[in-house]
């Protein structure tokens, strides 16, 4: 089995071309397999896994999985990365649609230079959203926990982020959390994931949560298009909001997507 290794801003996942063959369909035990291909020491190694299915509605399909081996919702940065291996890979032109689990989206391809691929891609409308006194729980294809706080860099994430992803105020499913700082020119935001459960260096869907609840909180930037840095590195943010509905649309996230290496799996 051929498999590809990307990852948008650190945060990494294997890419499995499912349109012709069905390894993964085939497999015993999938969620076992899965969670064997993401281990870091005895495996491939990522934050997840995707495969790629052909699609009668669109270009192509994405299945995403945490590296945990079970299904999860759309992936922000996993989408970014499809849309690059798909142009790299003919599946798809510069402007595409693919089916995700929460429906069709929207990406476009910026520009390219050698494995590094400028990605824009179109997040659903957001407007499950919950505000509460300390926190917000906003649902961007995920759900996510944002709350603003001080001295970011000094969070042990790890613990933190691990109490209130297992809260029994978001039993029992669960919840990504984020933390956010303010800054002038642009959003720090850091992310545990649920599914991988430990911090993970960029969360796509996690950052547009950040830059929404940002907007709610009253801090602004030019045009509603919000510069977040994560640390795996830059991504964008922009929107628009629709007060009459209460509701936002036009939600692109913006940054780069990298192909790392590729391979081929053996005794599998």
């Amino acid at each position: 089995m051929d498999f590809v290794k990307y990852h948008g801003t650190g945060n990494d996942f294997i890419i499995i071309d499912n349109r012709d063959n069905n390894y993964l369909k085939n497999l015993n035990n999938k969620q076992k397999k899965i969670r064997e291909l993401c281990l870091r020491r005895t495996g491939i190694g990522a934050d997840g896994l995707i495969e790629v299915e052909a699609s009668t509605n669109s270009d192509f399909k994405m299945f995403y999985y945490n590296s945990d081996g079970r299904e999860g919702p759309l992936c922000g940065n996993g989408g970014r990365c499809i849309a690059a291996f798909a142009w790299q890979n003919n599946i798809a032109d510069k402007n595409m649609q693919f089916e995700a689990s929460d429906g069709i989206h929207d990406a476009r391809i910026i520009e390219s230079k050698n494995n590094t691929v400028l990605v824009d891609l179109k997040i659903s409308d957001i407007f499950d959203i919950f505000i509460h006194n300390d926190y917000m729980v906003i649902n961007t294809g995920a759900p996510h926990y944002v709350s603003f706080i001080d001295n970011l860099n000094d969070v042990n994430m790890y613990e933190e982020g691990k109490k209130i992803r297992h809260h029994e105020n978001f039993f029992p499913e669960g919840v990504n959390v984020n933390f956010v700082e303010p800054f002038k020119d642009h959003l720090f935001v850091r992310t545990f994931e649920r599914g991988v459960e430990n911090e993970t260096l960029s969360c796509g869907t996690g950052v547009t949560a950040a830059a929404i609840a940002a907007h709610l909180k009253g801090i602004e930037y030019k045009a509603n298009n919000y510069p977040i840095l994560t640390k795996g590195g830059k991504l964008n943010i922009s929107f628009k909001p629709d007060k009459k509905n209460k509701k936002f649309k036009e939600v692109w996230l913006k940054g780069n997507a990298v192909k790392v290496f590729e391979g081929n799996l053996v005794n599998t």
